[in-house]
């Protein structure tokens, strides 16, 4: 069974790799439309993060320059998006935070506006490596953190390896989960990498949000804009996480500190079974079921998502 098992995911990684091959093409320069559409993106989303009180920074960290936003007082909290995205995935859901707590975003290398390069490898176990190296340079000695698909992945990682710098870890949908269910549009990721139109993001939307935002034309246009221009990293970085092939399961025993478990019950790229594997494994856990949510609360349900975390941490709080 086990050489079974092997022989399918070495098939699966092949698949994988033949379906990014040929999804490969020259997208050439933005258009002036889409130029046009990516300045009306950049104002639509500095709106966004002055109404979450948050401002851009940028710092130096070894040979990655890494932008992110930050505002707020209080506690740190730092927050960390998923694949193929970037720290514009959170300002709807920051904006409940800044508040009562200082809040720092960043674009992971590889991703955002952040240093690519495309001969490095962006696969969890460094990507969590150079996290550690970006709170490090900050002077962050404690802090709570949460994470969004892959963001989530390398968060509870670098929990498991560093206990002594978390106060707090929250997991929305993570990925790697390898004893929960295979969610049903998992790979469909692959097919949204290759979006040429606003046809196509529309598509995506789907595998994404049970009921999507209501996302403007240029908002669209701006993103495709962006997907294509990320493709090449996008691509070689997915080969990469799979090539790693490694299971959040064994890190779960590890996690010393309390986990907010949040989880969109519709969830087509993560399956909502991963909150029971999440439960089974972790010493201290909450959970919340958003219901009628899929794979990117935050952006979906963020007053009920930002909710359910402000309470988690105010119980922490008060224990």
């Amino acid at each position: 069974m086990t050489k079974l098992l092997s022989l399918s995911g070495s098939f699966l990684i092949k698949v994988i790799l033949a379906a990014l091959i040929l999804s490969s093409c020259a997208t050439g320069p933005p258009t002036a439309e889409q130029m046009r559409a990516q300045e009306q993106f950049n104002l639509m989303q500095m709106d966004l993060w002055g109404s979450a009180g948050m401002v851009k920074k940028e710092i130096q960290v070894d040979s990655d320059r890494i932008v992110y936003m930050e505002g707020g007082q209080g506690e740190t909290v730092l927050l960390l998006h998923g694949f193929a995205s970037n720290k514009d995935y959170w300002p709807l859901f920051a904006k409940y935070l800044t508040g009562d707590y200082r809040v720092v975003i960043p674009d992971l290398p590889g991703f955002g506006e952040s240093t690519k390069r495309f001969e490095e490898n962006y696969n969890i176990d460094n990507q969590v490596k150079r996290f550690d190296r970006f709170v490090t340079v900050l002077r962050l000695e404690r802090f709570h953190l949460a994470g969004n698909s892959m963001g989530g992945t390398i968060a509870a990682v670098y929990v498991a390896r560093n206990p002594q710098k978390i106060s707090t870890l929250a997991l929305f949908d993570p990925w790697r989960l390898k004893t929960a269910k295979v969610a049903k549009s998992e790979m469909k990721v692959i097919d949204c990498l290759g979006m040429r139109s606003v046809g196509d993001q529309e598509k995506c939307d789907r595998y994404f949000f049970v009921k999507p935002p209501p996302f403007t034309d240029d908002f669209r246009k701006a993103f495709v804009a962006q997907m294509m221009a990320s493709k090449g990293y996008n691509e070689k970085i997915m080969w990469q996480l799979f090539r790693e092939d490694l299971a959040l399961e064994p890190f779960l025993s590890m996690i010393q500190a309390p986990v907010c478990i949040i989880w969109g019950d519709q969830d087509m790229i993560c399956d909502v079974s991963g909150a029971s594997v999440l439960e089974k494994g972790l010493k201290n856990h909450q959970t919340v079921i958003l219901k009628d949510t899929g794979h990117l609360p935050m952006i979906e349900r963020p007053a009920e998502t930002a909710e359910a975390y402000i309470n988690f941490l105010k119980n922490q709080r008060g224990m």
